[in-house]
């Protein structure tokens, strides 16, 4: 586009250097380096106008003459994949004193920016807005939904550049928030002082500026959660609604309990204080992201004042507080970087994410959130939905972890033969098997507690991280309980095939069957998702709507033609309802006349018939041979 007169004679005397232009044209950016930055970063977040999805940022970078790189953080820890939001930056200038400067985003990296640095200038001042998806907009994590009229959740990635050339633990960076009149906020990180709706932080790494997330709003309640003594852990309550902040005695007690288990499970800490930092909100994404001394936990409005939706979400705070120890203090040693701008690689994150959703679950039950039964009723439903993976035919669980940047943002459809990301679900399973395998051998003297406390319990109040590999996880198993553990998770990880791999569950004292009876979290997801999960009869989940989400590959209403994104008009010549689908199958067993659908795929209607005659299908545990394993597994430690 030819630039007009008044812009050429505006910004004609203003140009990068060749160097700079062809720095951008071939990515090349130097190595980081692990020396202090000289000088500190400043930023200065207005949320003044957060209600309205807008965060402005002033950020200050001392510099010296010369070609400058800045990257805007793109591998975010703790969501596997290069996903910072950079598409909701806007309106970016860089001034040195006071004279605008020209910048230009590398031509392979949209997350690096190049420019020249002019003689004279010590200090560059950059403006920008970072614009918080609307309601249903973005995709996971902070590129999600994070502000509405009387909350906002920011993870301060959102908001600053940083120079390349450094690790981020070198790079010192000093944050000020301000916030609408009125509001409270939580955070991990350190209050300097405060002036009304202003709030100093104290200075920082840029990379625990970046691992310590801030929530405000005006509805905000803050409890303590080690009131016996220990080190401090708050639960930061903030919401659209005051009566959605308030916990009753029991549920304070149990997020208490949780954090009591957890100490006891891993004997150290390794944070200076911890802070939950939980959203109640409908307009929110709804997600969890781990941080060392913090985690960013977004839930719906009701997590607290509706039975079913605090039996479905129970797990998730205590999931993101493992990670303090599993995932930030000990991290795989392809997850650690030296900026946020170095590719992470996910082979260990069915340790990451695997172990750490295995110990979740656990300790949700000896923390009291789970009774046993519902315990056993997650086992049951991750077992089940695990067994139905088509996909293992084709894809590992390894390769589930290694494809995570894909996996993490692939489409809902198709999720049982695509498979996603599996190293949770499976990954419990997985260490169940190890758990009950340890358990085993030894006799019962020792348990996969005792890998805890070896791996995770040293250096007691240290949050320096400290690296993994395979092999170390597999020395760790062997220290407990002598063992082949490296053909033990290889057969398991690397296994494609018909059948489950994983046998915790039998080893635990128990067996997996299928009933027409529902359990109680398949009631929960029905009365919350308004989706019924028929995947083990007809083979499909659909919505209260009609609409199909997924569908068996190769199972009863695959062979009849249906696929993912369909709609169910009508069965058996009535009205779509999910109690009348359910109706049809259970009738289906006793007759031999299929299950008739009329469908809709856009504006095409036509008429499927299913031919399946075996009945509703929800899977149990029901006691196996041997001693109730699982049981001692999720009882609480004194």
């Amino acid at each position: 586009m030819r630039l007009s007169l008044l812009a050429a004679a505006v910004f004609g005397a203003i140009t990068l250097s060749s160097a700079a232009i062809a720095q951008s044209e071939t990515g090349d950016v130097t190595p980081p380096v692990d020396q202090p930055y000289a000088g500190m970063l400043t930023v200065n977040v207005d949320l003044s106008d957060a209600g309205k999805r807008i965060f402005r940022s002033r950020e200050t970078i001392p510099v010296k003459p010369g070609a400058l790189t800045l990257f805007y953080p793109k591998w975010i820890p703790g969501e596997h994949a290069p996903s910072g939001p950079v598409q909701n930056v806007s309106g970016l200038i860089i001034r040195a004193n006071g004279k605008q400067l020209p910048w230009h985003r590398d031509l392979r990296d949209m997350f690096t920016l190049h420019l020249d640095v002019p003689e004279g200038v010590s200090q560059l001042d950059l403006e920008f807005e970072f614009l918080s998806p609307g309601d249903g907009e973005g995709s996971n994590f902070g590129a999600s939904a994070s502000a509405t009229p009387d909350l906002v959740d920011m993870e301060f990635n959102q908001v600053a550049f940083y120079p390349a050339g450094y690790y981020t633990r070198q790079i010192q960076i000093q944050p000020t928030v301000e916030l609408p009149e009125g509001w409270k906020f939580g955070s991990a990180l350190q209050v300097d002082n405060q002036s009304g709706n202003t709030i100093h932080f104290k200075p920082v790494s840029f990379n625990n500026f970046v691992d310590s997330p801030l929530i405000a709003g005006a509805n905000f309640n803050r409890v303590d959660l080690t009131p016996s003594g220990g080190t401090s852990v708050h639960l930061n309550v903030v919401g659209d609604s005051a009566k959605d902040v308030k916990l009753t005695d029991k549920q304070l007690q149990q997020q208490r309990d949780v954090v009591k288990q957890t100490n006891l499970l891993f004997g150290a800490n390794h944070y200076n204080h911890y802070d939950f930092l939980l959203t109640l909100s409908d307009h929110t994404g709804h997600f969890g992201l781990e941080h060392h001394q913090s985690s960013d936990d977004r839930l719906p409005a009701d997590f607290f004042t509706d039975d079913d939706m605090h039996l479905l979400a129970a797990s998730l705070m205590p999931h993101e507080f493992v990670h303090s120890w599993n995932g930030k203090f000990r991290r795989p040693a392809d997850l650690w970087t030296p900026n946020f701008n170095v590719p992470m690689q996910d082979d260990l994150l069915w340790v990451y994410e695997g172990l750490t959703d295995y110990w979740c679950g656990v300790l949700t039950a000896r923390a009291g959130l789970w009774t046993p039964d519902q315990y056993r009723d997650s086992i049951a439903n991750i077992a089940a939905d695990m067994s139905y993976r088509t996909g293992r035919a084709w894809r590992s669980l390894q390769d589930t972890a290694d494809a995570a940047p894909l996996t993490y943002y692939g489409s809902d459809s198709w999720l049982n033969w695509v498979r996603d990301t599996d190293f949770y679900p499976e990954g419990q399973l997985l260490w169940l098997d190890v758990d009950t395998k340890i358990r085993e051998l030894s006799g019962g003297k020792h348990s996969l507690d005792d890998f805890a406390h070896a791996f995770y319990g040293m250096d007691n109040g240290s949050y320096v991280t400290k690296t993994y590999t395979f092999d170390d996880v597999v020395n760790t198993l062997n220290q407990v309980q002598p063992f082949d553990w490296k053909t033990f998770l290889r057969d398991r990880l690397d296994y494609t095939g018909g059948e489950l791999p994983e046998h915790g569950i039998e080893r635990g004292g128990w067996k997996l069957v299928f009933t027409d009876t529902q359990g109680q979290a398949e009631k929960a997801y029905e009365g919350v998702r308004h989706a019924a999960n028929l995947s083990y009869s007809i083979g499909l989940v659909v919505n209260q709507s009609g609409r199909i989400a997924d569908v068996q590959w190769n199972g009863p209403a695959f062979q009849a033609g249906l696929v993912p994104g369909l709609s169910i008009v009508a069965v058996n010549g009535r009205d779509f309802s999910i109690d009348s689908l359910k109706d049809a199958i259970d009738a289906a067993k006793i007759s031999q006349a299929p299950i008739q659908l009329l469908v809709k795929n856009v504006d095409v209607y036509s008429t499927v018939n299913i031919d399946y005659h075996g009945g509703s299908r929800y899977p149990h545990l029901v006691r196996g041979d041997g001693k109730d394993v699982i049981g001692a597994i999720v009882a609480p430690r004194k």
